[in-house]
């Protein structure tokens, strides 16, 4: 019988496994009766466990998605910008592969910045499609959010590679659209393709965001996002609004 591994070392390997060796990793150390390893397979059970639950989680997730599937490409459409009081509002729009199942996936707003920017990553890398739409805050000012809102919805969907058969969008039905739609209340958190269209149109818009405040570091945009944080109000009060601030949010706050 081969020298025992210390249990540093199989720490070591628990940590560098990926989800998908955990069971091999259960079945190799099984019989090891050390206290330090019986905790560490209490550990990758409780990760697997939690692996299952993610996986039944998306399963519901795909529930629209798969009520519609036959009527051809499905698209989700969200939009992520309405509150703040700078910067565009951009929308999303993505046609997932039938199969998809990117596990994490959820309303943006549910996820560490760090979470988003890794799924950005991967949903870019396995949708049949990606669209992002963009309005400017001098347009928002000139047509209202609500219409703005639709705008980037539009252009999201016209920028896709791929015509959708039908649209899964969260909460509105966006006018002057064609293709049949489905609106779903807080459909961020209830379809896989909605919450991906979330999770790109806020990453492209805080990517953005962060982008400005190196040419305006005195608003802190990398941190509020446009948002009317105490010190982003502050800011305003003390510099006056910036090119990039929606002038109908911002027309009560008054320049000390």
């Amino acid at each position: 019988m081969g020298e025992q591994k210390k249990i540093s070392e199989i720490k070591e390997e628990l940590q560098a496994a990926e989800e998908t060796m955990l069971p091999a990793f259960i079945s190799e150390y099984g019989n090891d009766s050390r206290l330090g390893v019986q905790k560490l397979l209490q550990q990758a059970r409780r990760r697997l466990e939690k692996l299952e639950q993610e996986r039944d989680r998306i399963e519901k997730l795909r529930v629209y998605e798969k009520q519609y599937e036959k009527t051809g490409y499905v698209c989700g459409v969200d939009e992520v910008g309405r509150g703040p009081l700078a910067g565009p509002v951009v929308a999303g729009a993505v046609i997932l592969p039938k199969d998809c199942r990117i596990l994490y996936i959820n309303d943006s707003k549910k996820l560490s910045g760090k979470k988003r920017e890794e799924l950005y990553e991967v949903i870019m890398e396995q949708a049949l499609a990606v669209g992002i739409g963009m309005v400017s805050p001098a347009r928002i000012d000139e047509i209202n959010i609500l219409q703005a809102t639709y705008e980037a919805m539009r252009q999201a969907i016209q920028n896709l590679s791929l015509t959708p058969d039908i649209l899964l969008n969260d909460a509105v039905t966006i006018p002057q659209v064609s293709i049949p739609q489905v609106p779903i209340i807080k459909g961020d958190a209830k379809s896989i393709s909605i919450g991906a269209a979330s999770i790109i149109a806020k990453v492209t818009r805080d990517r953005l965001m962060v982008e400005y405040d190196k040419i305006m570091p005195e608003y802190g945009f990398a941190r509020n996002k446009g948002y009317g944080s105490g010190e982003h109000i502050q800011a305003i009060q003390t510099f006056g609004p910036s090119p990039i601030h929606r002038q109908t949010f911002i027309k009560n706050i008054e320049r000390q």
